[in-house]
């Protein structure tokens, strides 16, 4: 079986006491804008550099997708990593001008 694998070796790289997290868990947390404590919706999906495996952005659906499918994706949220203020075990906040 042939084919293209990705390895994401910021997962190996983690210093001691921080816990790898599954995308599958990270898609469940509620992203929260710390401006003005809107939310936002849960990350669908992120951009990551697939040589060092550092996520860039996260990409959340705007307020005009149904179950983040149908709609422009010029609707969606997307949140530069360095805009991450917080992850918690239920909410990711950030902090963005919208």
């Amino acid at each position: 079986m042939t084919g293209t694998f990705l390895r994401l070796d910021a997962f190996n790289n983690k210093k001691p006491g921080e816990v790898p997290m599954l995308f599958s868990e990270f898609k469940k947390k509620e992203v929260i804008n710390l401006k003005n404590c809107q939310k936002l919706g849960k990350v669908c999906d992120f951009e990551f550099d697939e040589c060092t495996g550092q996520i860039f952005k996260l990409i959340i659906p705007g307020e005009n997708k149904w179950c983040g499918l149908f709609g422009s994706s010029d609707s969606n949220y997307v949140i530069c990593y360095k805009d991450i203020k917080q992850i918690g075990p239920d909410i990711i906040i950030v902090d963005i001008c919208i």
